[in-house]
């Protein structure tokens, strides 16, 4: 089996592949100052749920937005897995031609999530990532990628302005009941994540422009679900897009 793990600056995804089978996947919090050890704890404890153990693990992949994670998880395959995982980063083999100014500054996110997508439509697409930052990420027609755009995220936003507005309380995200607000819990929610929605909608548009055509449009990562039913141009949500191009980058590079 394929050991893939993305790891974000919130959230760490992983799952098992059988071939080009997804067999199970778990999220679990990013903690900074994990060690090998302790992830190898983790990845064993959810892996035993199933049914399996580090002996059916006979490769692995890793993209991390986190780079003092990096060597832990390397250091982790090593020592419980018993073999060099792969690590997205430059160098990789994407098979797609990157048209960026430094591809080095390319997160590892991204760039898996431009394989994703470059795979599963075949033409011009968009991948917009909801995760501790925004993303969005374009292949064009000719199956290069091209670039994106960067926001901050919906939960740094609604944190920054309980931090700076002292009379302004924490609100737990959820989907707002209406636009006008009868408190201030439900009229933070209202402009965070309308505010969101409407943004996502007027870069894709502009995208569009750029592009000289409507791509293909799918969104992923942890806080998709919240935003995308209020968004308009966003067409479908793939929460296991990233996964996906872990397993095809590892195909291009084993």
């Amino acid at each position: 089996m394929l050991l893939v793990v993305d790891v974000g600056n919130t959230q760490t995804h992983f799952g098992t592949f059988r071939d080009e089978q997804l067999l199970e996947h778990w999220r679990f919090a990013t903690v900074r100052q994990s060690t090998a050890d302790q992830l190898g704890a983790a990845v064993n404890n959810l892996l035993g749920l199933r049914g399996y153990d580090f002996d059916d693990l006979d490769s692995s992949i890793v993209s991390s937005t986190v780079p003092q994670l990096e060597p832990e998880w390397s250091a982790m395959a090593a020592r419980y897995l018993g073999h060099e995982m792969l690590v997205v980063g430059p160098g990789t083999k994407t098979g797609m031609a990157i048209r960026y100014d430094n591809p080095r500054e390319i997160g590892a996110d991204r760039l898996v999530n431009a394989v994703a997508i470059r795979e599963r439509f075949g033409g011009a697409a968009v991948c917009v990532d909801f995760g501790t930052a925004t993303t969005f990420d374009v292949v064009s027609r000719e199956g290069e990628y091209v670039g994106g755009a960067l926001m901050t995220g919906i939960e740094i936003s609604l944190e920054a302005l309980s931090e700076r507005g002292a009379r302004l309380p924490k609100v737990d995200l959820a989907p707002p009941r209406s636009v006008i607000g009868k408190n201030t819990i439900d009229a933070i929610r209202s402009g965070v994540v309308f505010g969101y929605a409407g943004a996502v909608d007027a870069i894709t548009r502009r995208l569009y422009d750029e592009l000289g055509e409507r791509p293909d449009v799918v969104a992923t990562g942890g806080l998709a679900r919240l935003v995308v039913p209020f968004c308009e141009e966003i067409e479908e949500i793939d929460d296991l897009l990233t996964l996906t191009g872990l397993r095809l980058l590892h195909e291009r590079n084993s």
